[in-house]
């Protein structure tokens, strides 16, 4: 085996191993501190309202990553503007959940959850998460 095909081998290796540890950490965090800011995303939880925007899902142990698709996923059908920010940070979720990246987080394809919170509460939620993870 020549040197070259070695060093190929051990770059490609790592390249593996730093992509099943992306997570997103730094654009997630950006992008939903924008959205914190940004209160035209905002809306009241109430159980009862038939928009599905008002309540989202705040995530089981474990289901971080299924929720955060389904939940950005709302905000999108729901955000008569079209927002790019909300736009990236679903693709970044669902990417992650389809490709298995982050392995800090555990991958349930389904979301759970027990409770429901408003849009600033879900936000909350996802900075809380990849904060934990940027330690």
């Amino acid at each position: 085996m020549s040197a070259s095909m070695l060093s190929y081998i051990l770059f490609s290796c790592l390249l593996l191993s730093v992509q099943a540890e992306y997570c997103g950490v730094r654009e997630i965090i950006r992008y939903t501190e924008r959205l914190l800011a940004d209160s035209s995303v905002s809306c009241p939880c109430r159980q009862t309202a038939v928009s599905s925007c008002s309540c989202l899902p705040i995530p089981e142990h474990g289901h971080e990553l299924a929720c955060f698709v389904n939940g950005t996923k709302l905000l999108l059908e729901n955000n008569k503007s079209s927002n790019p920010v909300i736009t990236r940070l679903y693709w970044t979720f669902q990417a992650l959940l389809d490709r298995n990246f982050c392995k800090r987080l555990a991958h349930g394809d389904q979301c759970q959850y027990e409770t429901k919170g408003n849009v600033t509460e879900f936000l909350k939620t996802i900075l809380t998460t990849y904060q934990e993870i940027n330690k």
